[in-house]
């Protein structure tokens, strides 16, 4: 028997509106329309220190995933969080049995802005996934201590240059950190200074491993949101 929620609201693709066979998924026609990545993550990048991270992305940014994220973040769809962590959770490597589950640290906004939209994208994500049984879910880890200004169209070095010193560890998790992989949780990548600011105050209080999951990455040529 279908759940009663199917009833009431029979499962839509959320970019066509077709009609499919469950919530949070995408008819085929739309999942079509994604540039999925062929491997299973980007080339690793090195931080300040020695510590790499790698990226796994479900998508390229292109028109079909830019609805979908801006529909998420700014059109109020915060159900778009269970498809979008569905897929982030298929694109991440299985667990390794003898180490602890990972952090899922959600990259943090500033208490302004998160009053302004009402929720953090990015820790949405990071429940679903906790959800999904893809780590611990440590959704306070770090903090936007300093306000930024809107880092939309802003090119790398810029944003680098917004962020310098904007996100830290919060001190009363510092100790739950330390020595644990940890995976920073994110809709988007674009330029990547806001997750090398992540990784790098993660890496400063001793994670033993960090990668990104996001649901889109901007290419080089790609325009940010």
């Amino acid at each position: 028997m279908k759940p009663l929620v199917d009833l009431v609201y029979p499962p839509r693709c959320p970019l066509c509106g077709v009609a499919i066979a469950e919530q949070a998924g995408l008819c085929g026609d739309c999942w079509g329309l994604l540039d999925i990545p062929g491997g299973a993550s980007d080339d690793p990048e090195a931080l300040p220190g020695g510590t790499v991270i790698r990226v796994h992305a479900v998508t390229y940014y292109n028109d079909a995933s830019r609805r979908l994220v801006l529909d998420y973040k700014h059109g109020g769809r915060i159900a778009h969080a269970r498809l979008l962590a569905r897929l982030i959770a298929a694109r991440l490597p299985d667990e390794d049995p003898h180490r602890p589950a990972p952090l899922l640290v959600p990259v943090p906004l500033h208490r302004w802005r998160l009053w302004r939209r009402g929720f953090n994208q990015a820790a949405l994500l990071a429940e679903e996934l906790a959800r999904l049984g893809k780590g611990t879910l440590l959704v306070d880890g770090l903090e936007r201590h300093r306000r930024t200004v809107s880092l939309g169209g802003l090119g790398r070095e810029a944003r680098e240059r917004a962020l310098a010193g904007a996100i830290r560890i919060n001190p009363r998790r510092r100790t739950r950190i330390e020595g644990r992989d940890v995976l920073v949780v994110d809709d988007v990548l674009t330029s990547g200074a806001t997750t090398r600011a992540c990784a790098e105050a993660l890496a400063q209080a001793g994670a033993r491993s960090i990668a990104v999951a996001c649901f889109a990455r901007v290419g080089e040529a790609g325009d940010g949101i």
